[in-house]
């Protein structure tokens, strides 16, 4: 079999040419024989489940899976491990002198699950050839999950309700990162949220960071939550500043249910040029910052009524000026108010100290997260009585491309006001 260099190339070559006019069915075995061109054996390959506890085989050659199990544990395992911390790890080495390696599956930074390689090799040469199919096969999986119902049974442990099924399929990956922000979130109770949804997007330095709360823990409350985030792309996409997003948001719940629903939210934009935080606060609990692992703070803002009641309160966007590393939270009350048996709320101050102690420990932010929403569970003794969930985004600091100079992003789109400014609305400092 042919080493490295040439055979890798003609590995990733032959699988992307494959890839195009592929069901995701067959990718198991085709990973496995065109990664024989690299002098790799055998590829498996598992993928996260909903809720990110357990890793699934993806099912195909049956000769090929034998005798490998087709569901691993994220906690306690050498392969939940790499899962958690991203990193390459070997498996028990097997006869004959064949290695096996855990191999991380990343698109950007969403982890999507794991690939199991086996090779006669262990070197620099053989890992990266390693991590070049895994990163193919991450992109193959993404690009084909949003049509394949066999990957969709396969992530979920258990039956999924109507509106969870609205909710999941209206929200972006639950992670990104891009150089100059990390951005993680998390749902629970996952196959039955209803109303809670959040959103974010990048518009050259600006990203945009939404939570909504819909009303009610029904199909209906899942309808108003996908209608807010409906209602807010389309005035985002629009030119809408803060506070017209928001008005936007109100106005298509009041067409729709007249003032029966309403939806509670937090909008905000970030500025990755300067670290300006501008942020509208609908009935909402306020964003907290974290700081240097050690301070977090409530961000104060004057909050408006509720989306879809019209009371009248008049809407304030309000500003701070974030430094390197200082990481957003918006959040929803089914985190703070889930309760314990003794009926004690894990409350806010549990909350940021958890965020804080797992960061100094080193994990991804997705890991955190994954950590906070099983410990918010454990608290309520694996039953969440309202919608739990979080965004976090952290702000890592500017980072523009000669390209992105050149492509003058110091602007938005043409045809509606700035999204950092705006004409409408009162500005708190």
């Amino acid at each position: 079999m042919e080493r490295s260099g040439e055979g890798g190339r003609r590995m990733l070559a032959d699988l992307l040419d494959a890839s195009h006019l592929m069901p995701i069915e067959l990718l198991p075995a085709k990973a496995t024989a065109c990664a024989r061109a690299a002098s790799f054996h055998e590829v498996l390959i598992y993928v996260a489940d909903l809720q990110r506890n357990l890793l699934r085989l993806l099912p195909g050659d049956e000769a090929a899976s034998h005798g490998h199990e087709t569901e691993l544990n994220v906690e306690g395992t050498v392969a939940g491990r790499a899962y958690q911390y991203g990193d390459v790890l070997p498996a028990a080495p097997l006869a004959g002198g064949v290695f096996e390696w855990w191999v991380p599956l990343l698109d950007g930074t969403e982890r999507i699950g794991l690939l199991r390689v086996s090779s006669e090799h262990d070197d620099a040469d053989a890992r990266a050839d390693m991590e070049a199919l895994a990163a193919l096969i991450s992109l193959i999986i993404v690009s084909k999950r949003g049509t394949s119902d066999a990957l969709a049974k396969l992530v979920r442990a258990r039956p999924m309700s109507v509106a969870a099924e609205m909710q999941w399929n209206a929200l972006p990956p639950r992670t990104y990162a891009d150089g100059r922000v990390a951005i993680s979130a998390s749902l629970e109770p996952a196959y039955d949220i209803s109303g809670d949804v959040f959103e974010y997007a990048v518009d050259g330095p600006l990203v945009h960071l939404t939570i909504f709360d819909a009303m009610g823990h029904d199909t209906a409350a899942g309808l108003s939550g996908a209608l807010a985030l409906g209602a807010c792309r389309q005035a985002r996409r629009q030119g809408a500043g803060l506070l017209e997003k928001a008005d936007a948001v109100e106005a298509a719940l009041l067409e729709q249910y007249d003032h029966r629903r309403y939806v509670t939210g937090v909008l905000a934009t970030l500025d990755t040029r300067t670290g300006v935080l501008r942020w509208v606060n609908r009935g909402h609990h306020p964003p907290i910052i974290i700081r240097d692992n050690r301070w977090t703070t409530h961000l104060a803002c004057p909050p408006a009524h509720p989306m879809g009641t019209d009371l009248g309160l008049r809407g304030i966007m309000c500003e701070e000026h974030l430094q390197p590393g200082d990481r957003i939270v918006l959040y929803t009350d089914g985190i703070t108010e889930a309760r314990s048996s003794g009926d004690r709320e894990f409350g806010l101050a549990r909350f940021a100290d958890f965020l804080i102690r797992h960061h100094a420990d080193g994990l991804p932010v997705p890991e955190t997260l994954r950590r906070l929403i099983q410990a918010v569970l454990a608290y309520h003794d694996g039953r969440l009585q309202d919608d739990a969930t979080v965004l976090l985004c952290e702000w890592i600091g500017p980072h523009l491309e000669p390209a992105d100079t050149a492509a003058d992003l110091t602007g938005l789109s043409s045809n509606g006001p700035r999204e950092d400014g705006g004409p409408a609305g009162d500005l708190v400092r």
